[in-house]
């Protein structure tokens, strides 16, 4: 396992660096609400560009009454429009214990993509804030803005460490605490594994206290739906120390392959249900690509 955190050069090495100068993809239809960005929001203001009309209502902007209808009609009307505003983007990864263990830790894979997240969101006028979490939930950046602030958010992810082995994992509570933040509503990702010792049914529970949209990115190995294993093994949990010895058969693969897919459709059932995405990484290929397939398939909209 890895002691502390990934040495910088290791984590964006600089062919990583120079693909994400190039990432342009688009999430221009998830719904957004703040100061000026490149977003179309679905609240209707004094923005540039027309949408509507509707009647006048006591309180409403005198300025926004369209003044040629009233001269034909004699009735006042509003013309409404579409506000341009900017996108709070929440990064959630997974620093427990276990995301570091793997002689390529998995935490790679998820810090590469939060900052390819952070990239995107960054260059399209957005604000990013990082909370990593293990047992509980912590706050390392608030607020970042513009493009410049991209090494920036490179150097707080690179000094990211694994959390105690002894701390163990809670994302449900982790959920829980951002919730009661109160933040600006925006698009929650939370990057992780989600082997959570609570179980998928604890993360369903947490997100209903959530404002956000919500993207799932699940950091995955090939080994994880079908792990190469034969005959009598010793399994260790690598944050509690727990030992399982058992006889590994046909029948014990096979039981074990329905039980992730079980798991894997749960995850998409949850995010599905709180109209968010779902993003699969396998951290043994190229994240760049598998990024540019993801979002060039529209599966993030409003």
């Amino acid at each position: 396992m890895t002691a502390g955190p990934i040495p910088f050069e290791r984590l964006f090495d600089p062919a990583f660096l120079s693909a994400l100068s190039h990432l342009s993809l688009s999430v221009s239809r998830v719904a957004a609400g703040g100061r000026f960005g490149e977003r179309l929001s679905k609240e209707l203001g004094s923005g540039l560009e027309f949408r509507d009309y509707r009647g006048y209502s006591p309180g409403d902007d005198p300025r926004a009454i369209d003044w040629n209808i009233y001269r034909r009609l004699g009735k006042v009307f509003l013309r409404l429009y579409e506000e341009q505003q900017d996108l709070p983007l929440y990064l959630m990864p997974d620093v427990s214990a276990s995301m570091f263990h793997e002689p390529e830790p998995r935490a790679i894979g998820g810090l590469r993509c939060a900052l390819a997240l952070a990239t995107i969101s960054l260059s399209h006028h957005d604000t990013i804030a990082l909370f990593p979490f293990a047992k509980t939930m912590q706050v390392t950046v608030r607020s970042l803005s513009g493009k410049a602030s991209t090494m920036t958010c490179a150097e707080h992810l690179s000094r990211l460490a694994p959390a105690a082995p002894e701390d163990g994992t809670s994302l449900s509570a982790a959920i829980r605490r951002l919730a009661d933040m109160n933040l600006r509503r925006g698009l929650l990702v939370i990057i992780s594994d989600f082997f959570d010792p609570q179980g998928l049914d604890a993360v369903r529970d947490a997100l209903r206290a959530v404002r956000h949209r919500v993207l799932f990115v699940q950091l995955t190995r090939p080994s994880d739906a079908s792990p190469d294993l034969d005959g009598d093994v010793r399994l260790r949990d690598c944050e509690t120390g727990e030992v399982t010895e058992l006889t590994v058969t046909p029948d014990v693969r096979e039981r074990y392959r329905e039980a992730y897919a079980r798991f894997s459709a749960d995850l998409a059932a949850i995010a599905k249900y709180y109209r968010g995405g779902l993003l699969q990484v396998d951290v043994e290929r190229d994240l760049i690509t598998q990024l540019n397939a993801f979002f060039a398939e529209g599966k993030l909209t409003a």
